[in-house]
């Protein structure tokens, strides 16, 4: 009898993943195998910005791209709350 071991769904999963960038196209690497070893996770992201930057793009992002889009609709959304408040 062979032993055979039982496949592990997570095991599977690519530990590395390179990614081109849909803003800057610029090569990262998505760990999407160790989720949280991933570059995504260092930036801190409203439920609204996650929303905004989901309906913009269907990919991941960037590190930088990440970081400079979030801070852009920060700006935008202060912006809009100051112009439209007179």
């Amino acid at each position: 009898m062979v032993n055979q071991k039982k496949s592990d769904p997570i095991q599977n999963l690519p530990k590395h993943e390179e990614k081109i960038c849909p803003n800057c196209l610029h090569i990262f690497e998505c760990k999407v195998g160790s989720i949280s070893l991933c570059q995504c996770t260092k930036v801190t992201l409203t439920l609204e910005e996650r929303d905004y930057l989901a309906q913009q793009f269907a990919d991941c992002l960037c590190y930088q791209c990440l970081e400079k889009l979030a801070f852009e609709y920060r700006i935008t959304k202060s912006y809009k709350a100051l112009t439209w408040s007179f």
